[in-house]
């Protein structure tokens, strides 16, 4: 299972699916981060923490931990198996 975590930067990927519950889930869902959205990775922090991403027209920056929860489409934009 690839995360948005494992990401390289100048990378475009899309959310497969968001694990983690509740407030958690709900929180990034309120970020702009749902099923099949494009995301830019533009950089990564020195120590890797945070991650600074490009998605639906806005930056947003994210933490590492949070980034973990966000499970990819493999490069084909099929799922992984």
């Amino acid at each position: 299972m690839r995360t948005l975590k494992d990401a390289k930067i100048g990378e475009r990927v899309t959310v497969k699916r968001l694990n983690g519950e509740g407030p958690i889930r709900r929180r990034i869902m309120d970020m702009g981060i749902t099923k099949g959205v494009e995301i830019y990775v533009r950089k990564v922090a020195p120590l890797g923490d945070p991650l600074e991403l490009t998605l639906r027209g806005y930056e947003l920056t994210l933490r590492r931990a949070d980034a973990e929860l966000i499970e990819l489409a493999d490069r084909d934009g099929k799922e992984e198996r």
